[in-house]
């Protein structure tokens, strides 16, 4: 029997052999940067790429994911390896598209480049015939939550259902045949690798204000001012932060996306979009009560209606400390034994969360990005880190858990309960997807 030691040799040089592929890929996307849902030239260069090298695959899923499937010698779990499609809207980022804003300011590129990559090194190193079990590498759209107003238009028409992609894969039951998942994202650091044990989940609110319009300076006392109201549930909800537990990490954090028509005009109709993020499931329920009061406070206060929109975001993640450590282990051995570490908590988000509910995740951090995350100077720097070498890693850690007979993933799904089932984890989402009103008059 070949080594695991051996696999990762044979992978790591097929991925070599590939480098400037796997650069090409990741530069590509970087320069036609799509956002959730709407990744169409994306999806086709994952899919093209995966025929290329022997794969077949499905398209369209969840409107614009893509998957794959290869199963090894012998019975095991399947592993899936994760990339996502999307992208952010920065109009000032170098790479930004001029008509959209899109830009990569996350590293989602170097997602799907390392994704393709792992898939060219187990599949071109001669790998999987020595693997218990299936791999399945997939791109999935939509994970950054951003244009909310065009996900509810899709939901509206009956495409979409949630607002995230790993939320839609579960639903649609792309994720049935998975027992466990790892991706990777980049970072700006000067150590090599980590991964969080934890991180914040997040619900949405769309809470939208009416008053009454009149002359803002003839009759401002015939007007109802929807903008009173939202400035005041903003202050409120800034006066709410001491009653939150510290070990929740609750962090809200609303913008004002419509502030009336003119300003000659009393705001009729005011929009405040905001995150209730936090990391347990019981501290985003009781932070959200609590702006839910406060909306319907200041609405009172001032005399406006409220419309209070409420969708699931992205659950409180939990990573795998057996997966965790296997990626750890190979990190050390590319970069060097101080070259990885555990963080405990993050308070950032994603919709790798969701998906930890239902199996065994994890979600490390490479390095070689440079610049602030999500801003207009997030850069892949280092491309040979953050293209080649996620590849290597992902490749690496997927032949921990499926070779040996699949030993470790046996393990690991052995010692693991979820948190929820597939009808648990729907029938959650369902139950706090609403819409509430109050009016001052009629209540």
């Amino acid at each position: 029997m070949i080594s695991n030691q051996e696999l990762k040799t044979q992978a790591c040089a097929a991925i070599d052999a590939r480098h400037d592929d796997i650069i090409s890929i990741g530069e590509t996307i970087m320069r036609n940067p799509e956002t959730g849902f709407r990744e169409i030239k994306t999806e086709r260069l994952v899919a093209d790429t995966m025929q290329a090298i022997g794969l077949e695959c499905q398209t369209g899923l969840a409107i614009t994911g893509v998957k794959s499937k290869v199963t090894g010698s012998s019975d095991g779990p399947t592993l899936a390896l994760i990339g996502e499609l999307d992208s952010l809207r920065i109009s000032d980022h170098p790479f930004a598209d001029p008509e959209t804003a899109a830009a990569h300011a996350c590293g989602h590129n170097a997602q799907i480049a390392g994704m393709l990559g792992s898939a060219m090194g187990l599949l071109q190193g001669n790998v999987l015939p020595h693997l218990g079990g299936s791999v399945v590498f997939i791109a999935v759209p939509a994970e950054e939550m951003i244009e909310v107003g065009y996900r509810l238009g899709l939901r509206e028409e009956g495409r979409i259902e949630f607002l995230t992609g790993k939320a839609e894969f579960i639903r649609l039951g792309h994720f049935d045949d998975v027992d466990m998942a790892l991706m990777c994202h980049t970072k700006n650091d000067k150590v090599a690798s980590h991964v969080a044990n934890s991180s914040n989940g997040a619900i949405i609110k769309k809470i939208r204000f009416l008053g009454r319009a009149s002359h803002a300076g003839a009759r401002p006392q015939d007007g109802i001012n929807a903008l009173n109201a939202a400035n005041l549930a903003m202050t409120a909800i800034a006066l709410l932060r001491e009653t939150f537990n510290d070990e929740d990490t609750i962090r809200i954090h609303p913008i004002i996306t419509k502030g009336g028509e003119a300003v000659s005009a009393v705001p009729a109709e005011v929009v405040i979009e905001t995150f209730v993020r936090g990391r347990t499931l019981e501290g985003i329920v009781d932070a959200n009560r609590k702006v839910d009061r406060a909306a319907r406070g200041a609405a009172m206060a001032i005399g406006a209606s409220v419309e209070i929109e409420t969708t699931p975001g992205y659950l409180p993640q939990t990573n795998d400390p057996t997966m965790s450590g296997l990626w750890g282990q190979n990190v050390k051995s590319l970069y060097g034994q101080d070259q990885f570490f555990i963080e405990e908590h993050r308070t950032g988000s994603t919709d790798m969360g969701d998906l930890g509910h239902i199996m065994p995740v994890t979600h490390p951090y490479i390095f070689g990005a440079s610049g602030t995350g999500h801003g207009n100077d997030y850069l892949m720097e280092d491309k040979e880190a953050v293209y080649v070498n996620m590849a290597k890693l992902l490749a690496m850690t997927a032949i921990d858990v499926l070779g040996d007979n699949s030993r470790k993933g046996r393990e690991i799904l052995s010692s693991v309960r979820p948190k929820l089932t597939k009808e648990e984890y729907l029938q959650f989402n369902r139950d706090l997807m609403q819409t509430t009103r109050f009016t001052p008059d009629t209540e």
